[in-house]
């Protein structure tokens, strides 16, 4: 199956579950997209002692998982493009829609 995975938010507990899910899923042999955006975008500054989404997103690109990164939420924070944090544009959010057979959201 194909998998999109946006995740949304820098609460430490919901992006660690949602990479979590994301490194799940290509474990199970699924093809696995991951769109940060909002706040997602963080998700390689989230260092928590329990829900430690960084070592997630490390683990997933290792597993070489597909991450795309809102251009616009990137430059809004000042941040910079990164392994993690790749600009992506809304066409490619999109069309990682079109792709998934389905989507979930954290």
């Amino acid at each position: 199956m194909k998998i999109g995975v946006m995740i949304e938010t820098n609460e430490p507990e919901k992006a660690w579950n949602g990479v979590r899910f994301a490194n799940t899923a290509l474990k199970q042999g699924h093809e696995v997209k991951l769109f940060l955006m909002s706040a997602g975008v963080e998700v390689e500054s989230i260092v928590h002692e329990k829900y430690n989404a960084k070592k997630q997103i490390d683990e997933y690109i290792q597993n070489k998982g597909i991450v795309l990164a809102c251009g616009t939420c990137i430059k809004s924070r000042n941040q910079s493009e990164s392994d993690v944090c790749p600009i992506s544009t809304m066409k490619d959010c999109l069309d990682m829609v079109v792709w998934a057979d389905k989507v979930i959201t954290f």
